[in-house]
């Protein structure tokens, strides 16, 4: 064991706390935040967050600049050929208002950038889909990136594997979840038109749903009906872990929050962190002492314990969907989910243990203030009238309550005794967050309140210009597209339909679809070959393209290296496995999540080694053709011709709504037979399950541009890639024998 003069020092991780508005900005600073990050302009994940103009980010620079902390400004979206060039002025107008580094996910913007704003500091945005070491290192060496931030999805120990790389990890400790990895979400762009990775998600995952079978029988027996919505992360007990990790940044999620919510959870973590890592010095510096101590039964553990405790009610006195730290332990199963509720569940302060007319008396179990929201979590009982309201009444707290007060509260609405409450608004901590700003604010000179159009301007639908589009042309040639070269790639999920490809007999639907003469290529997706028959794709796979997962996280980098070495070749979906395929040097293309979404992009990965790049099934005609007409045929480009429409991929099995999970993914009955999420209006929406326990939700409507594979063949699309496997024909089947 090292000796005392001979001790790792850890550093404490730079806290990264988010601001959609001024105020959160300058709360999240007074809160004791060592970095602030925020929206400029239109091209950033938050639709509708105000943004700050430049000019406020200007002052707002100053401010944290002369407090020691840093400014990060978002453009994380995927942005169009027509944008680009709006993107870079916006960039170099927040670099000069003192902004000190963009997080980016667009590939092609990243390109731009390293290009036109040389000493640009680029962080790859979550949004990127970067979730282990190889891709950490590429996108540091490949892509410019002096740091990366991983996705919510990753345990602590494979936060430590990217950290352990050398490049700079910036990771989530706290705030909303997507159930849906970062990046592979296009449900709503299919279902509501709006597109989550350009920024307007309609957050279809807070939303009710029933899981039914293939013949509409409801299986989901939770209370709640809310199947798609996780709880909210939390890493505050994990905090000496992270520490020890090497991680470089922890990033409070939230720009769309108030003031009083950032200024709360920054400070409870700058007070958890600072802590954290006064422990785990300690713990370094005197390991023996503190092994010892353990081991007799010392409260150095439970000591933290207890400040983990105090700081979670802490956090929970802001908006809160209930917290979780699944994805942190790698148990996600059923505790990741809030079924029941999408909106703030605040934190338990007493309980309702008498009633009488419009009143409950409350026995407070925490302090509560003189006009605080108290929520009346209704519990139905044996003589609940079955026409009792179910809406939980929120009522304001009359008087300041100490822990172990009784207290008479006004509440119309009738509930039972031994009902739940809970504080949801808390009036100290919004008064405590507006005089904290206001100080900030009298302590300079306020920046202008107008709001300028650049920063605000998010860029209309509009046509390519015509130099925007020679400049790209210049640079992948003016070879027109031959149409007999044009191939067509063909996903199956049984042997037995891949030999059938292979030694040219296609099915009655694909010679329906295709254009005449089309060369016809095998394929088959990566989570189809762990099913039972592995071993007869395994004979097939020299002659077989294999469609990566959207996921690459350690766990999967052997499986995935050797399917690089194997296959005929490789379609990458993460920027992980496209490190792979480098290093095996073998055949690959690219599919999103990794998403081609302009010709910048395109250009990026063809320079990586792409022989082929498809475009995001999500693009409609239109844009196919503009991006393809853009290229003129200087790089391969392929498009989804027809097949099942993929709305999200999920590391959560959606399967345990049905009840506790097995642990037998390969086997489990409920993932072999055919299931449905139904939404509100009646849509059923087909839902598979791989060996590994992900989700996978599909749209109740196939994709199908049959009509336009003449058209966008003219435009330069070379590859044609028809999904062919039965997921569907499975539940209709199903459906039909019941």
């Amino acid at each position: 064991m090292a000796s005392s003069s001979t001790y790792i020092r850890y550093r404490a991780p730079e806290l990264l706390a988010p601001a959609g508005t001024l105020d959160a900005f300058l709360a999240a600073l007074d809160a004791g935040a060592d970095a602030v990050y925020t929206g400029a302009g239109a091209f950033n994940a938050r639709a509708a967050a105000d943004d700050l103009t430049c000019e406020e980010l200007a002052w707002a620079c100053e401010v944290a600049h002369g407090m020691g902390a840093r400014v990060y400004v978002t453009m994380n979206i995927f942005v169009r050929d027509d944008e680009l060039g709006e993107c870079v002025v916006l960039a170099r107008r927040v670099l000069d208002a003192g902004a000190d580094a963009l997080i980016v996910a667009d590939l092609g913007l990243c390109r731009r950038l390293r290009r036109e704003v040389p000493d640009v500091e680029i962080h790859l945005s979550t949004q990127a889909g970067v979730h282990a070491a190889a891709g950490a290192v590429l996108a540091s060496e490949q892509l410019g990136a002096s740091r990366v931030t991983c996705g919510r999805e990753l345990t602590v120990d494979e936060i430590g594997a990217m950290a352990a790389t050398g490049v700079e990890i910036e990771a989530f400790c706290h705030g909303a979840i997507c159930i849906c990895y970062a990046g592979a979400c296009s449900f709503s762009a299919r279902r509501r038109g709006r597109s989550a990775n350009r920024g307007d998600c309609t957050q279809p995952c807070r939303v009710p749903y029933q899981l039914v079978d293939g013949v509409g029988r409801r299986v989901d027996a939770r209370d709640g009906d809310l199947l798609l919505c996780p709880c909210d992360y939390l890493s505050a007990g994990h905090l000496d872990e992270l520490v020890r990790s090497g991680v470089g940044a922890l990033k409070i999620e939230g720009r769309m929050k108030n003031p009083d919510y950032v200024y709360n959870v920054v400070s409870c973590y700058r007070e958890a962190l600072d802590a954290a890592v006064a422990r785990v010095n300690a713990a370094e510096s005197g390991a023996n002492a503190t092994a010892a101590t353990d081991a007799a039964g010392g409260d150095a553990g439970s000591d933290a314990a207890g400040a983990t405790e105090k700081t979670v009610r802490r956090l929970a006195r802001s908006f809160n969907r209930g917290f979780t730290d699944g994805y942190l332990t790698g148990r996600t199963r059923a505790n990741l989910m809030s079924w029941e509720r999408s909106c703030n569940q605040g934190v338990r302060v007493g309980r309702v243990i008498d009633r009488r007319h419009e009143e409950v008396l409350v026995a407070f179990e925490d302090a509560v203030d003189a006009g605080d929201t108290l929520e009346v979590r209704f519990i139905p009982g044996p003589n609940t009238a079955k026409d009792a309201p179910k809406r939980w009444p929120m009522v304001p707290c009359p008087v300041d309550a100490a822990e172990g007060d009784r207290v008479w509260v006004r509440c119309k609405r009738k509930v039972e005794v031994g009902a739940q409450v809970n504080l949801v608004r808390s009036e100290r901590l919004i008064e405590v967050a507006r005089e904290r700003v206001a100080a900030l604010r009298a302590a300079g000179q306020d920046p202008a309140s107008g709001r300028d159009d650049a920063a605000g301007h998010r860029a209309a639908e509009r046509p390519l210009s015509k130099n925007q589009g020679a400049s790209i042309r210049g640079e992948a040639g003016d070879a027109a597209c031959d149409a007999a070269s044009v191939r067509a790639v063909c996903i199956v999920d049984d042997p037995q339909a891949a030999s059938d490809l292979l030694d040219g007999c296609y099915p009655d639907a694909l010679l329906s679809w295709r254009p005449q003469g089309l060369d016809v290529v095998p394929a088959v997706f990566e989570h189809r070959l762990l099913e039972a028959d592995a071993d007869a794709w395994t004979r097939l796979l020299p002659a077989l393209g294999v469609v990566l997962d959207e996921v690459s996280r350690e766990g999967d980098a052997r499986r995935q290296r050797d399917l690089c070495r194997r296959a005929a070749f490789v379609v990458c979906r993460n920027l992980t496995q496209v490190a792979y395929a480098r290093e095996a040097g073998c055949v690959f293309e690219v599919a999103s999540p990794v998403t081609a979404a302009n010709g910048e992009t395109v250009q990026e990965l063809s320079r990586l080694g792409a022989r082929c790049v498809w475009l995001p099934e999500e693009m409609g005609e239109e844009r196919i053709e503009e991006i393809s007409r853009t290229l003129s045929g200087g790089v391969r480009l392929a498009v989804w011709a027809h097949g099942e429409a993929r709305l999200m991929v999920c590391e959560h099995c959606a399967l345990t709504a049905e009840g506790p999970c097995t642990e037998t993914c390969l086997v489990c009955p409920r993932r072999l037979a055919p299931r449905l999420l139904v939404e509100r209006d009646g849509s059923r929406l087909p839902v598979a399950v791989d060996a590994l326990g992900r989700t996978r939700i599909f749209d109740e409507t196939l994709l199908d541009l049959a009509h336009a594979v003449p058209r966008v063949i003219s435009a330069g699309v070379t590859e044609l890639v028809y999904d062919l496997t039965k997921l569907r024909s499975r539940v209709e089947l199903c459906a039909k024998e019941g």
